[in-house]
């Protein structure tokens, strides 16, 4: 199982996000053997905007790497069996019921008959400047990263819930990551693991992140932009 054996599993743990809007197959196969290289534990797939197909692009993964490949759907185009699992998100932050329960409903079948694991996930978008796709999208606003208070409350909250993950999210190419603090005052509010993504650039921001108390770090655009520091940001997850 995925979620025991590696979100769970007691160890720091380094993600990359593919999104398939900025990919062929052949670009995929080349991330995906170099994120393997590297040592990134699990490969997450999806974006803001994908509205293609899946299958093709999970398939040319799934032929070039060994690490899990699991969906993080942003919205209901970016569903396939072909996938490990799912982190099966709902935006906690935001109040809009399509993306806490309305799409969840749609795909529920769909889910229990693919035999994928699913990983009930509380998705919290924080403000991380500029004004994100994940934001435009889903309709909601993100909480204001200096409100501490509100960001462990959720957290909690999602917790109390059964959620198994917590995802703080500041957006795809946001200005910076999820501030420490934030992090530090989930760690001390919740039992669950959480990962952190969004605005993740060097490994100096991975590193602070880990410190403040993250089980996982997410990073996408920023291997988009170059691949060749997959090697370096995967290798502070073993300095913890």
């Amino acid at each position: 199982m995925i979620y025991d054996q590696i979100i769970n599993g007691g160890h720091k743990f380094f993600c990359v996000l593919v999104d398939p809007e900025f990919h062929t197959e052949d670009s995929v196969r080349k991330t995906a053997e170099l994120a393997t290289i590297a040592g990134t534990d699990i490969i997450l797939i999806g974006g803001s905007l994908t509205t293609s197909p899946l299958d093709n692009i999970l398939n040319a993964i799934k032929s070039s790497t060994d690490c899990p490949v699991l969906l993080f759907p942003g919205s209901l185009f970016q569903i396939s069996e072909n996938a490990d699992g799912i982190l099966l998100n709902s935006l906690i932050s935001g109040r809009n019921p399509e993306y806490l329960i309305g799409n969840h409903v749609l795909i529920s079948q769909f889910l229990k008959k693919s035999g994928m694991e699913i990983i009930p996930t509380g998705y919290m978008l924080i403000d991380g400047h500029p004004y994100s796709s994940v934001e435009y999208i889903s309709n909601t606003k993100p909480i204001p990263a200096e409100k501490t208070d509100i960001i462990a409350a959720t957290a909690l909250a999602g917790e109390q819930l059964g959620m198994k993950l917590i995802y703080l999210e500041a957006g795809s190419g946001a200005g910076s990551p999820v501030k420490e603090e934030a992090v530090a005052v989930i760690r001390k509010n919740i039992t669950i693991p959480f990962i952190v993504g969004g605005g993740v650039k060097t490994p100096d921001d991975m590193r602070s992140l880990f410190r403040a108390g993250a089980n996982g770090v997410v990073v996408g655009s920023a291997i988009e932009s170059d691949l060749r520091s997959l090697k370096t940001l995967a290798a502070v997850k073993l300095e913890f």
